[in-house]
């Protein structure tokens, strides 16, 4: 995939544990202060420690994922992730699954994929010797994604005004009434070309002597800065159920895209996953999505401690958080240009704003700005566009180098 992509990819994850933690933290900061039914003024010495398990195991034959953090103070700036730990699965037919530490996550050390029948049990051991393990789960039923659609919808803000956009729709249907519940994610990646991209690139040489100007030097621009893509990975909790519906029919929104907003100006693509549910899982994440959702998290409406499927061992009042989940798992990806859905509509505005500037490539004089353009140009904050004799026209320079805050690598999935 993008390697720049990529790391944005891991640094959504990483804000998104980080956010979920201080969540943690302060749940187990109102079941220490009676419920936090009265204000009360956070200090670090209500700091409690917890370990933060995140693990979703799949019916997909791979090299399953499980992270390992630790509640965050209010104050911190990072995620404190749970090192040297011995961590392995186990199903009923006597099979062990042992996975290894890999850039703050641990792996299993082999590719495998949960069983139907079969029952699965997480194992955990910290360095310091505590021990958790999970209640035993089995991989609910199997219901795949029918079909993903990009619809244009209008939505109401919070402001009341309809917002015009995109809505991607996932559709399924369990003929058998056995799935009734579903979480979502998804990963979106995007085409980007720089509005106000040159064939010719200015850059700075250097005078003759220490104590004479530098002069400007047009050379071809690289057409790698023309045309970009970005992506990004979901964030939020996207939950649905059946089980109050006549059919067992999903038709779930599960991404809104204004069309005045930059992602899918030229070509769009999203990958969505949907997980099939248990009764306890769907239980569990709705009830995290409730209190990350909350306008305040310290309100009399807190329910607590938000307890998974996951215990200690060795204290049953140790606390540990998060959710062993075991999981049937379908995705399905779909692409479409904003032509396709908006041909007679404007392009939405760009990432940036993209004002023209003139500059007078001078030293001396009020209206001299060759300073000005030799940091900008020596420092990529600014981008050529065209001169007339000493006055350059020039752009910021994401407007017509897209590489300064996205990648220029194709991935290998993308279709033109």
């Amino acid at each position: 995939m993008i390697s720049d992509s990529h790391n944005d990819f891991k640094q959504e994850n990483k804000k998104t544990i980080m956010s979920l933690n201080k969540i943690f933290f302060l749940l187990l900061i109102c079941s220490i202060i009676n419920g936090c039914t009265e204000p009360y003024i956070i200090e670090t010495n209500t700091y409690e420690e917890a370990l933060v398990v995140e693990a979703t195991i799949t019916n997909e034959l791979k090299k399953q994922e499980i992270t390992l953090s630790k509640t965050s103070r209010l104050e911190a700036n990072e995620t404190k992730i749970e090192t040297g730990a011995k961590v392995y699965i186990t199903d009923n037919t006597g099979l062990k699954y042992d996975f290894e530490e890999v850039s703050g996550k641990y792996v299993s050390k082999t590719e495998f994929q949960i069983i139907p029948g079969r029952e699965y049990k997480l194992n955990i051991t910290v360095k310091d010797g505590r021990s958790y393990e999970s209640t035993i789960e089995k991989m609910p039923p199997i219901n795949p994604i029918q079909d993903v659609k990009a619809l244009v919808e209008t939505k109401e803000l919070d402001t009341k005004e309809l917002d015009k956009g995109v809505a991607i729709h996932v559709y399924s249907n369990d003929q058998t009434g056995e799935a009734k519940y579903y979480r979502y994610k998804f990963e979106e990646s995007y085409k980007i070309i720089a509005p106000n991209w040159s064939i010719y690139k200015a850059t700075i040489v250097p005078g003759s002597t220490p104590t004479s100007n530098p002069s400007i030097k047009l050379i071809s621009n690289p057409t790698n800065t023309k045309t970009c893509y970005g992506s990004k990975n979901s964030t939020d909790l996207l939950l649905t159920s059946t089980a109050e519906l006549n059919e067992n029919k999903v038709d779930f929104p599960v991404r809104f895209i204004s069309n005045q907003n930059y992602i899918i100006t030229h070509r769009y693509s999203i990958l969505v996953y949907q997980y099939v549910e248990n009764l306890a899982a769907y239980t569990y994440y709705k009830t995290l999505k409730k209190i990350s959702d909350s306008s305040s998290l310290l309100s009399p409406l807190q329910p607590g401690f938000l307890y998974g499927n996951i215990k200690s061992k060795n204290n049953p009042d140790d606390k540990v958080i998060g959710y062993f989940d075991v999981v049937s798992v379908s995705s399905k990806r779909i692409f479409f240009n904003y032509s396709d859905l908006f041909p007679k509509d404007p392009l939405p505005p760009y990432y940036t704003e993209c004002e023209q500037m003139g500059l007078n490539f001078c030293f001396f004089g009020i209206d001299c700005d060759g300073d000005n353009l030799v940091y900008g140009f020596t420092n990529n904050t600014i981008t050529y566009n065209s001169n007339s004799g000493n006055r350059y026209y020039v752009y910021p320079a994401p407007c017509g180098d897209c590489t300064t805050f996205s990648s220029n690598i194709k991935p290998p999935f993308w279709e033109d």
